[in-house]
């Protein structure tokens, strides 16, 4: 009789700490969310370049490129700060760099770093 008495299940206490440790990855997760929604964002506004046809023929047209697909995905950061742009004939070099900083607990931070690479050559 004292073996199915002990086989209740989880106490008021292990309820507590499961619904803890599940609110907290919750938490966090609903605060990287925005930050890699962005960054797949940009990174298709950058790639979508090689499969349709743009009138990209400079630098400065990459960037106004972007930028427009920046502002229509509500995307708000200094493109100049994380995004180089170098051009060798008719190929462009992106190197997608920047971190996105969201403030967990006290004088803790959640920090994502983005690092990507890219070769474009424009229609």
């Amino acid at each position: 009789m004292m073996l199915a008495r002990s086989q209740k299940g989880m106490s008021l206490l292990g309820w507590i700490v499961t619904l803890a440790v599940l609110a907290f990855l919750a938490s966090t997760a609903f605060k990287l969310f925005p930050h890699y929604m962005d960054y797949y964002a940009l990174q298709k506004i950058i790639t979508k370049v090689e499969s349709e046809p743009a009138q990209i023929v400079s630098v400065r047209d990459f960037y106004d490129h972007i930028q427009k697909g920046m502002g229509v995905n509500s995307i708000r950061l200094d493109l100049k700060k994380v995004l180089e742009i170098k051009q060798e004939n008719d190929l462009f070099l992106l190197h997608l760099k920047y971190e996105q900083r969201e403030h967990l607990i006290e004088n803790l931070d959640l920090v994502a770093t983005f690092d990507k690479e890219f070769r474009i050559r424009p229609q």
